[in-house]
This record gives structure tokens, C-alpha cells and sequence, in this order.
């Protein structure tokens, strides 16, 4: 034995002399550094149930307990006016506190906590009456059961704040972040502490982890140039502590750890959802706390980012250019030669080629000849299809042996155009999974089978149509609500009602070409292009505001009847007066940018701006100027007055806009709609042509409207817009990320009633009122056309006591294919899930 550790030995001496007297055991104790404390989390819960049941619960036999539980004095059954704290378990114990759960990389976290109960009584509802009234304020309610949580106990609240103060005196290893709710451990099947808990109020006791409001405001700012995958979220609630997985997809336990996390660091906004304030909160917490778990985080948002850079460069290539005979020692090598984007072979494009002489000309497209000494004649113009020999993404082109020398050759190329599966049953495409896709196919049409009336779905994948069926019927029941002996089918080139997809693929268009050939500014006021815009605050209010649905005007005037909103003075069933009514008449509700409200005022105004700049009808504009060019004869609006007749439409309301007898009012229609806009303020006040409403559009002409937004500008040779111009349509507003200048976006998860849960963040698109629904997502190269329409359909009135009306609804908006968001998620489920 060594003289060291004989000194060892002998400092020891007392403790081992006290150790072998107390147990009767020789035992030599030496000193490792090789250890850390047991307890290294805290965990706050609360009882959900009063005093008298709480402690029963935590004491009785084989149930559950925790280290502490402190009193809520104004609980009845409980016996003293004063809250007190209870310790029920040694704090060297193991209480059975927080089950099943994990944090920060542990499990079970029993083995490594102290759990600290607060009794304190939620009011949780399943009462039917009670759930429907919530959801009648909140649509997306999807729970069978509504809480309401009351404030703490101040009183409970500062014994707490004393008694973790005392242990974390004990326990060095309980860091800010470590100090939890039961919800945040178990967020798939706890809520507790809830919303209500002061959080704030314990960091600011020196207590637990609060984020820093700058740091929070740093990242949002980021946010919202560019949003947050789902990928990054959950890595991010993974670092910062919640035990979830990258999926990719908005899953039930990233909506559940989410929930968890709002309800710890955002109780006013706890939807579940990956809106750009959570995800900025969350960053600066990881920031502030998780410091080495930021950079990887950061280095996979840059990624992310410059994938839908090279995604959205990728979309599209068209180019214009000249090319002239090289002579030796000029470039042999280097002149005539260029690269371009392209879809793949089985999209078709076309090369455009004119020469000023009479010339020949070899062309290559990697490497392969397309052209072989060709003969172009002046003044003729060669369009060659190029579809087969290009390649999904970059693409060579080499122009040569141009004779004679002093030719100039003019090559154009277009914007990809569409391509279609050739499959009878749409589906061969490896970007999907077939099986999956009959998911839609079955919904669709058990819901036609149960009543609904018809539906046109239309995807396009990669510049391919790749399914595209009809389901049911154009006329399926008669004014009274019955069904047809013989309904009429859906047919090709079924018009439908867009309704509010108006705004977007006539007002939205004609705007974003407005501003790529400089004709419009949506920065400067309203009044620049309407001088009669003014008084009363319109001086104030840009074409941006509008565009945003930040002016402050109401969701709507209903210029159409006498009772309308604002009085009788407002009404109007001639379009001049409507517009001076618009212009100089119509009060704001609120002030401007206090919040978005969705309004068809302010579309309603930016049609009558169109028709200012180019000094023609909406309708004609747009007509000519965008639907022609590009081959679209199905998309008008007035379609009776344009040649086409009752047939070519779907259906709409069954008894005009009476709703079932309901609605009374000057020159109302009671009878089907058919080619005719459904939209009251459209049809009465603006002669069919409105910003707002009255376009009539087929799925294939859409088809390729959504291929324009996809290819970034254009369509074939024809271009609209720039596509900066798209981008800055698309992009989030500042008050509202879910909008973008006039668009609906799905952000992440904000509009999923429509968009379904997988759409990426960069997803865009409009609904309409009769049933039509647009998707645009350019992360994956993909549409989705879905045109119903579901207001063709009985109507049930709900009348109170007093014969005022309480509830109309109309039969066919209870179907999920009504709905949208189940046919999209299933759309995406094929995708994502092949």
C-alpha cells in the first residue's frame, strides 16, 4: 500500500469510522468526481381537480403523486383561507409524477425531476350546444371538447415562486430551460399547466426560460422574407427539447408539441399551427438557451432557402436571342452556345427561328442535332418542337455552321406549355402514387352518390397534367331542391362560377402585367389613378392596401338591395352609380393597416382601377389581353353575352339568390343560375363585371393559367408578367402571412382548412364561394384545379322566434369535397407518401 493512499485513507477515518457504526458494514469510502446530481428537471403540473380529490388522488395506493402540491385558497374544499405547501414525496424519491415523457434527450423523466402540483379546476365542456357555438366563431374547432382554464392563485402563485427558488438552491443542475410543464413532456396526451399559467411571471422571479423581445422581432423579420419549413420546426422544437422527429409533414405530434410550446411561450395564440411569430420565438429561445444547437438549424433554413431559389429559377427559361456566323480565331468555341431550364422531354416547347437573309443553320440541344444544315428563309417563321430532346433542368444549345456568316439567325424559346400523361387512366406518373390517388377518387365519388353535385379535378405534377376526371352533374336538382329524373352530366369545357377566384386569375393578372409594363405602381395612393378617390380618408390609402385588405373597408355593402348594411342611400343596381358609390361614398370601418379584413370592396375598386389605366372594360382587357393570347376561349365573364348559352355552365343556387324563398329583394332572381354570376353585388350592382366576381373559367383553361403562375410569367411564347412582379404577390403581407397581395398562401398550416396540412410553405392559390378552389405550389411544381359546385344544392333556412333569419346553409358546403382541404391533403398524402 502507497503512502498516498494511507494519508487518503486516514483523512477518511472519522466518516468510515461513523459509516461502519451506523450499518455494521466496513466500508471505505474514496472520493470520485465522476458523478452529477440526480434531479435535473422541474416539472409544474396542475390537478385539474379540487383539494379534497387532489390529495386523495396523490395519496391513495397505487396512483399517482408528486414531491409537492400547493393549495389554491379559494377551492371550497379545501379547509384553511391561506394557500400552503404540501410536500407528499422526500425530494431523494422517486414520485410518479410525470409518466411516460421525455425532455432534452431523457426519458422517464421520474428518475431526474421533482414535480410540483398546483390544484387548480379547469371547466372543459362537451356539451354539443356549447361546441357549436365556439365553432361558429372559430371554423377550425375540430376538438369534442371546449376548456375554459381561469387565472391562477396569486397567492399559490408566490408560494410557488418560493419554493422553486429553494430548490433549485439544492439542485444547480435544474437550468432555466429545464423548468417545464407536464404539457411540454407529454404534449400527445397532457395540457397542464395550460394556458393561463404566469410563465412570464416566474422569469421575471428569476425563474425558468423566457425569450428576448428583439431577438424575437430578428427572426421574424427573416421569417417573413422567407417562412420556415415544417422540417425546421420540428428539428427546432427538437432542440430546444420536445421529443418529436422530422417528417416533413405538420403530423399529429409536431401539432401536439406545438400546442405545448404556445402554450408555454405564445398562451394568446395557441393554435398548433407553425406561424412565422412561433417559429421566431422558438429560434431565439434555442438562441438564448440551446446555443450550440443554433447553427445547424440556421445552416438548414439558408439550404432551404436557396432550394426554392434554384426550384423557382428552374421553373421556367424562355429566351429571345440573335446569333450570327464565327469566323476562325473569333470563338469558335465560345460564341453561339448557351444553357436553359427545362421541365423534361415530355413537356412541349418550341423553338421559334426567323433568319434576315437567307440562310443555313445547325442546332444542337445536348448534344443531339435537332437541325442539320436547315434552310431558313427570310421573313418565314420555323417553329420547330423541342419537347423530346430537353431534360429536367439545365440544358445545352449550340447554334453553328451558320452560312452565310453575316446571317443573323433569331432563336426564340417560350415558357414551357403543358404536357398530359398519356394513360387512360391519368396516372402514369412516378411523382404519385396511383393507389393513393384512388383515396380522391373514392371520396369524390361517394359524395356524388350521396347528393353532392359534381366536381372537375384537374393536377398538373412537373408541367404534366397527370389527372384530370370529371364526377356528377352540371344540373342535378330542380328549383324545389329535388332530384332531376334525368340529370345533365359534366362535359368537356363545363364553364363554372369562380366566384372570388375572380380576384386572382382576372384582377390579380391584369394587375401584376399592369405593373411589369410599368402602368401601375401599387405603392402610390388610390387617387393617383382614381383623382375622385378622396375625402373621409382616402387620401391615405395606397393600391397596396387594398391588395392586402388593410384599408379598413367592411367585408362587404350589399349595394344590390335597400337593406343593405349602410342604408338605403347605398343602394344601387346600375353600375356608374355603384362605382361613385365606391369611390367617393363607402366609409372605412376601421383605420388603415389595423388588421386584414377580407373585403370585396377593395377588389371591387382595383377592377374599376384597372378599367382606369387602360381606358377599356375589365372584361375586355382581360380578355384580350391576357386569355386570348394565350389561347383561352373559355374564359369570360358575361358568358350569355358572349355566345355561350344555359348548357355550357354548372349550375349554382336553385332559386337565384332568394335562398329558398328566404331573401326578397328589388329585380331578385328565382330561378336556377346558370351562366349567369351567382355573386348578388356582381350580377345587381356591377352589370356581371366586377374585380370581386363574374369571371366563368373551364379546368383546362386554368390549366393553364396556374402553369403561367408556375412557369413564373408565362405560358408557350407568351409573356405577362415579370416574375419578380409574381414574387412579390405571393410573398407574406406584413399583418397577415396567410396573404399575400390579394392571394391566399398556406404559409405554414395558417390556411389548411383549404390547403391541407403538407403544403409547403410557398404555396399559394384562392378559393371561390360556389365551390372552386386553386392551388399553386411552386416548392413542388405543382396545381391542383378543383371547380364544384356545391351551391347547386337544397337549402336549409334556420329562422328564429321573430321569423328573422338565424342560419342558411346549403347542403352541398357539408362535403368534404365542398371543403377542399380532404381532397388536397389526400392529393399531397399521394405525393409525399409514394
Amino acid at each position: 500500500m502507497n503512502k498516498s493512499y494511507q494519508k487518503f485513507k486516514s483523512f477518511y477515518f472519522l466518516s468510515v469510522f461513523l459509516i461502519v457504526s451506523c450499518s455494521g458494514l466496513p466500508i471505505t469510502r474514496i472520493q470520485s468526481d465522476n458523478h452529477n446530481d440526480r434531479i435535473r428537471f422541474l416539472v409544474i403540473h396542475h390537478t385539474s381537480i379540487n383539494y379534497a380529490k387532489s390529495l386523495k388522488a396523490l395519496t391513495e395506493p397505487h396512483g399517482v403523486s408528486a414531491h409537492y402540491m400547493i393549495t389554491e385558497k379559494n377551492d371550497s374544499s379545501y379547509p384553511d383561507n391561506k394557500a400552503e405547501i404540501i410536500q407528499l414525496v422526500d425530494e431523494n424519491k422517486r414520485a410518479w409524477q410525470a409518466g411516460r415523457s421525455y425532455w432534452q434527450g431523457q426519458h422517464n423523466l421520474n428518475d431526474q425531476s421533482i414535480g410540483i402540483e398546483l390544484v387548480y379546476v379547469s371547466n372543459c365542456s362537451r356539451d354539443e350546444q356549447h361546441i357549436s357555438q365556439f365553432r361558429k366563431l372559430n371554423s377550425d374547432a375540430i376538438s369534442d371538447q371546449i376548456c375554459f382554464y381561469p387565472d391562477f392563485d396569486d397567492q399559490q402563485i408566490d408560494l410557488l415562486i418560493k419554493l422553486v427558488k429553494d430548490i433549485l438552491k439544492r439542485n444547480p443542475e435544474i437550468t432555466p430551460d429545464r423548468i417545464i410543464g407536464h404539457a411540454d413532456i407529454a404534449p400527445d396526451r397532457r395540457v397542464d399547466p395550460g394556458p393561463r399559467f404566469p410563465w412570464q411571471r416566474l422569469y421575471k422571479a428569476g425563474i425558468g426560460s423566457w425569450y428576448d423581445d428583439d431577438t424575437v422581432a430578428k427572426y421574424w423579420k427573416m421569417f417573413q422574407q422567407s417562412p420556415p419549413s415544417v422540417a425546421l420546426i420540428q428539428n427546432a422544437l427538437s432542440a430546444y427539447g420536445y421529443g418529436i422527429l422530422e417528417t416533413s409533414m405538420l403530423d399529429a405530434p409536431t401539432i401536439n408539441a406545438l400546442t405545448a410550446f404556445q402554450m408555454h411561450f405564445r398562451p394568446w395564440q395557441v393554435n398548433g399551427e407553425i406561424t412565422n411569430e412561433t417559429a421566431a420565438t422558438l429560434f431565439a429561445l434555442i438562441e438564448k438557451y440551446r446555443q450550440k444547437k443554433l447553427d445547424n438549424l440556421l445552416q438548414q433554413y439558408e439550404k432551404e432557402k436557396q432550394s426554392l431559389k434554384l426550384t423557382q429559377s428552374m421553373t421556367a427559361s424562355p429566351f429571345n436571342e440573335v446569333f450570327t456566323g464565327v469566323t476562325e480565331g473569333t470563338g469558335k468555341f465560345v460564341e453561339n452556345r448557351r444553357v436553359f431550364v427545362g421541365h423534361g422531354k415530355s413537356v412541349g416547347q418550341t423553338l421559334k427561328i426567323t433568319s434576315n437573309i437567307k440562310a443555313h443553320v445547325s442546332l444542337y440541344i445536348n448534344g443531339k442535332r435537332v437541325l442539320n444544315h436547315q434552310l431558313i428563309n427570310p421573313d418565314e417563321h420555323n417553329k420547330i418542337n423541342v419537347g423530346k430532346f430537353i431534360r429536367e433542368g439545365y440544358n445545352t444549345l449550340k447554334v453553328i455552321n451558320i452560312k452565310p456568316e453575316q446571317s443573323q439567325i433569331n432563336i426564340e424559346m417560350g415558357y414551357p406549355t403543358l404536357a398530359k400523361i398519356n394513360s387512360s387512366t391519368n396516372s402514369g406518373t412516378k411523382a404519385f402514387s396511383s393507389k393513393k390517388l384512388q383515396k380522391v377518387e373514392q371520396l369524390i365519388n361517394k359524395e356524388i352518390k350521396e347528393g353532392f353535385p359534381s366536381a372537375e379535378l384537374l393536377i398538373i405534377k412537373d408541367g404534366k397534367i397527370i389527372r384530370h376526371n370529371r364526377y356528377g352533374y352540371k344540373l342535378r336538382y330542380d328549383e324545389n331542391g329535388q332530384a332531376l329524373s334525368h340529370p345533365e352530366k359534366l362535359t368537356k369545357n363545363t364553364l363554372f362560377d369562380l366566384a372570388s377566384n375572380t380576384k386572382m386569375y382576372a384582377t390579380n393578372f391584369a394587375l401584376m402585367k399592369l405593373m411589369s409594363e410599368g402602368k401601375l405602381d401599387i405603392n402610390k395612393p388610390v387617387h393617383y389613378y382614381l383623382p375622385e378617390y378622396r375625402k373621409g380618408g382616402r387620401e391615405s390609402r395606397t393600391v397596396r392596401d387594398l391588395l392586402t385588405h388593410t384599408a379598413g373597408y367592411a367585408p362587404t355593402v350589399d349595394f344590390f338591395t335597400h337593406k343593405n348594411q349602410l342604408g338605403t342611400a347605398y343602394f344601387s343596381q346600375n353600375k356608374k352609380q355603384t362605382a361613385y358609390l365606391l369611390t367617393q361614398q363607402v366609409p372605412f370601418q376601421m383605420g388603415r393597416h389595423i388588421k386584414m379584413q377580407y373585403s370585396d370592396i377593395d377588389f371591387m375598386l382595383l377592377g374599376l382601377l384597372i378599367e382606369r389605366i387602360t381606358k377599356m372594360p375589365l372584361d375586355s382587357y382581360v380578355e384580350k389581353e391576357i386569355y386570348q393570347p394565350l389561347g383561352l376561349h373559355h374564359t369570360v365573364f358575361n358568358p350569355l353575352q358572349k355566345g355561350f348559352s344555359k348548357e355550357n355552365c354548372a349550375a349554382t343556387e336553385l332559386k337565384g339568390n332568394s335562398r329558398n324563398g328566404a331573401i326578397d329583394f328589388e329585380n331578385i332572381r328565382r330561378y336556377t343560375l346558370q351562366c349567369e354570376v351567382h355573386d348578388e353585388k356582381a350580377f345587381y350592382s356591377m352589370d356581371g363585371v366586377s374585380g370581386h366576381a363574374g369571371l366563368f373559367s373551364t379546368a383546362d383553361d386554368l390549366a393553364v393559367l396556374t402553369s403561367v403562375l408556375l412557369n413564373r410569367g408565362g405560358y408557350g411564347n407568351v409573356k405577362l408578367f415579370d416574375a419578380s412582379i409574381l414574387d412579390e404577390f405571393t410573398g407574406p403581407s406584413d399583418l397577415d402571412i396567410s396573404l399575400g397581395l390579394g392571394w391566399r398562401r398556406a404559409a405554414n398550416g395558417e390556411y389548411k382548412k383549404r390547403f391541407g396540412p403538407y403544403a409547403s410553405p410557398y404555396a399559394f392559390g384562392h378559393t371561390g364561394w360556389t365551390g372552386t378552389l386553386t392551388v399553386i405550389d411552386p416548392f413542388y411544381d405543382l396545381a391542383i384545379i378543383l371547380l364544384t359546385n356545391r351551391k347547386h344544392s337544397p337549402v336549409t333556412v334556420q329562422k328564429a322566434d321573430d321569423g328573422t333569419i338565424e342560419k342558411i346553409t346549403f347542403a352541398g358546403d357539408k362535403f368534404e369535397t365542398g371543403q377542399y382541404g380532404s381532397i388536397v391533403s389526400l392529393i399531397y398524402e399521394a405525393m409525399l407518401e409514394k
